[in-house]
């Protein structure tokens, strides 16, 4: 029974001891009391800049092998861009065409325009103007990953948003 008690005691000292005691949130607090307030700084990125494009909007959409087809994943990112647009109407862009470093490079030149120009039907049908978007291709030749592993394919196949 005593051993009971004991445990029972110090389960109770242990609590206590784990608790900590809330800071004052009010005028009240004492005169030794010091409140401390955290002050967080967000440096606004401005949205005519390419650093926007690449860390807000996203600057590139990805294909499939042989594919010039948005998928769901890339029309989200295309529907940002036109609204973006759409929402700056002096902003004039350019969309790059990728592909992976199989095929010929007249192929892949080929494959480039067509992703691109997939990317501005689907800007101008969001209500852009297709004078505001230009096309290029580079077929295979500016990989962004270098390698010849599907990894390096999959990141080489893709369509980038440029300021114009």
């Amino acid at each position: 029974m005593r051993f009971k008690l004991l445990s029972i005691f110090a389960a109770a000292v242990l609590v206590a001891a784990c608790e900590s005691t809330p800071e004052a949130t009010d005028d009240s607090a004492g005169a030794g009391d010091v409140m401390v307030e955290e002050v967080i700084i967000v440096e606004e990125i401005n949205p005519l800049s390419t650093q926007y494009v690449r860390e807000v909007l996203g600057d590139h959409v990805l294909f499939g092998f042989n594919s010039s087809v948005i998928n769901a994943q890339a029309q989200g990112t295309i529907k940002r861009w036109a609204e973006w647009m759409n929402a700056y109407g002096q902003i004039v862009v350019i969309i790059e065409g990728h592909a992976d470093e199989r095929g010929t490079r007249e192929y892949n030149l080929a494959l480039g325009e067509r992703r691109a120009t997939a990317v501005k039907n689907f800007m101008v049908a969001m209500g852009v103007d297709a004078s505001r978007i230009a096309t290029i291709s580079f077929g295979k030749e500016r990989p962004a990953v270098e390698g010849h592993t599907e990894a390096a394919w999959a990141q080489n196949r893709r369509a980038v948003l440029v300021l114009g």
